[in-house]
């Protein structure tokens, strides 16, 4: 998996509108909550989240229960940063999700925007997926989105996983059933084109 230190550097050294990644806001996130009536009681984890727009969009629409994980201590410290006194409601999680301790059933929403597609060895995949089995209820709501199969091959320097909607579900397995899924056309800052896909499953008890 890509190092602490690589995302440390694209942090410090990068205004956030300047990352590829980067949304004025997570309008296909927001949707596909809105749309499975998530409660504003949700518990929330925000995988990746670093100084993504998700929370802020979220607060916004009345959810307050949330967490935000990200190997970067300078994105989430530019999250809080932007949020100022609206910061103070909110987990922040400077750390790897594939060994973070996270609570047993814990979260009704897991939300990963273009973490997932950066763990390329079977042992990574695996494992977090094991994560999100440990810290979601089960009847819980998991939302990942990665390149699409006609997407980028690198992201920051780094290579990068490629999937169908069908073969990114095939990575969770059993313990999950895909409710549906969301083709996305992101534009870069750069106003280059990316293909991404969305999948969100319902976790099954196990």
């Amino acid at each position: 998996m890509q190092t602490k230190e690589h995302w440390e550097q694209v942090y410090s050294t990068n205004a956030v509108d300047e990352v590829s990644w980067f949304q004025d806001h997570a309008e296909l996130s927001m949707k596909i909550i809105r749309d499975n009536k998530v409660a504003k009681t949700a518990r929330i984890i925000d995988v990746g989240g670093g100084a993504s727009t998700f929370a802020d969009d979220l607060l916004d629409d009345g959810y307050q229960a949330l967490t935000v994980l990200d190997l970067s201590a300078a994105a989430l410290e530019k999250a809080r940063s932007r949020l100022g006194v609206k910061a103070s409601t909110v987990k922040w999680l400077d750390a790897n999700i594939l060994d973070v301790e996270l609570p047993a059933h814990y979260y009704d929403v897991w939300h990963d925007r273009a973490v997932f597609h950066f763990l390329t060895s079977v042992e990574e995949r695996q494992r977090y997926v094991e994560q999100v089995v440990h810290a979601v209820k089960p009847g819980g709501l998991v939302i990942v989105a990665t390149f699409a199969e006609d997407g980028p091959e690198k992201c920051s320097g780094l290579p990068v996983m490629r999937y169908s909607k069908d073969a990114l579900h095939a990575e969770f397995g059993q313990p999950f059933v895909l409710l549906g899924s969301e083709p996305e056309l992101h534009m870069t800052p750069a106003g280059k084109q990316q293909k991404f896909v969305y999948c969100f499953c319902k976790r099954l008890a196990t």
